[in-house]
């Protein structure tokens, strides 16, 4: 059995030594190359013949938008005024954790808000990085995929995820106040995804996992925040990411049942791996460094608060329901069940997969209806 420290680099899921040792040593690099291994495959083989991939293509089709004319660009965003209405500025970012003899019992109203403002900075810069990662991926989708359904359908994911990035990168641009760089435990995951040379393992990677955990946060935030531009923006980017999650699980489905145990348990664990990497992703270790205080320290404390891990847990809502209907939390001895108990998002296993709910979150279609 492959242990933590030989998928993780440590034994200890919550070690913050090993987690903090893990860090992004080209940020002032602004091209960042990773090999690919994977064939690119031609298909003579035009028939269609997956109507699930057929129908998903279809509805693809017809719900492109445009970010330049179907967002209102002209809507003045008050960052600071934003953070301020959504959080009480007085209320600590650890719940109820009691702060007495850290560096954040002496801090007031404005330091609380300027918190606000860099982790929603950060946020949009991780989201933003991370669409160019499934648009990078998806592009080799198209070129290693082997069914002519599956190619149709990638090619117009890429569309999609220029489009994210492009939107992403303007609000960041003209409506927030600074861009991060890539977060490191991000950028790790991206680069495995990418240098495997397994086609179906950019699938799990990206589509059901990356893409996965983004549609449940774009969820939440779309929910928590009342700025109608960033509402309307990640309701469009929620429709398409909706779309994505379910090209991944109709792809991999039936491809799934052909392997053998093996082959399931090298796609168990990296799917655990991508789960732990992304959660270590969220702990904003950057944000913490550039506030300016001692991000072990803080850590600890997010670590510790029961509200902050409710939270990661939502994350994992679309990921674990999916992984259940491609077979995998339960094949061989139930390992990747083990791993996400562990991890504290089993309970989201029986919530609705998205090959079956993505039709229902088409906010495109429903505006235009309307």
């Amino acid at each position: 059995m492959t242990s933590n420290y030989d998928m993780l680099g440590r034994d200890e899921l919550n070690d913050l030594e090993a987690i903090l040792s893990i860090s992004n040593s080209d940020v002032d690099e602004v091209i960042h190359a990773v090999r690919a291994n994977s064939d690119v495959l031609f298909t003579w083989d035009y028939e269609r013949s997956k109507p699930a991939l057929i129908k998903l293509y279809e509805k693809a089709k017809t719900s492109q938008w445009n970010a330049e004319t179907d967002l209102d660009w002209s809507i003045p965003v008050d960052q600071e005024a934003e953070v301020r209405k959504n959080q009480n500025a007085n209320k600590s970012a650890f719940g109820e954790i009691d702060l007495k003899g850290t560096v954040f019992s002496t801090w007031g109203e404005d330091d609380w808000v300027k918190l606000g403002v860099e982790m929603q900075n950060w946020s949009l810069s991780q989201f933003m990085h991370g669409e160019q990662g499934a648009l990078i991926c998806t592009a080799q989708i198209v070129e290693t995929v082997p069914w002519i359904d599956a190619k149709y359908y990638a090619a117009t994911q890429v569309m999609d995820e220029a489009r994210h990035v492009e939107v992403f990168a303007r609000y960041l641009d003209t409506k927030l106040s600074g861009h991060y760089p890539v977060n490191a435990h991000l950028k790790m995951l991206l680069d495995d995804i990418i240098s495997d040379d397994r086609w179906d393992m950019t699938y799990l990677g990206m589509q059901i996992m990356v893409e996965g955990l983004a549609l449940a946060a774009f969820g939440f935030m779309q929910q928590m925040s009342s700025e109608p531009l960033l509402k309307k923006l990640l309701r469009y980017v929620m429709s398409d990411e909706a779309r994505h999650v379910a090209f991944g699980v109709l792809s991999l489905q039936d491809f799934y049942t052909e392997l053998n145990s093996k082959e399931i348990r090298e796609r168990q664990e990296f799917a655990y791996e991508a789960a732990v990497r992304m959660r270590d992703r969220f702990l904003q270790q950057e944000v913490w460094e550039r506030m300016g205080v001692d991000v072990k320290e803080a850590l600890t404390l997010t670590l510790a608060d029961p509200n902050r891990n409710a939270f990661s847990g939502v994350l994992f809502s679309k990921i674990v329901p999916n992984c259940k209907k491609l077979g995998l939390l339960d094949a061989g001895d139930g390992w990747l069940r083990t791993k996400f108990t562990e991890l504290g998002v089993i309970e989201y296993e029986d919530w609705v997969d998205t090959g079956a709910e993505y039709d229902s979150l088409d906010a495109v279609s429903q505006d235009r209806t309307a």
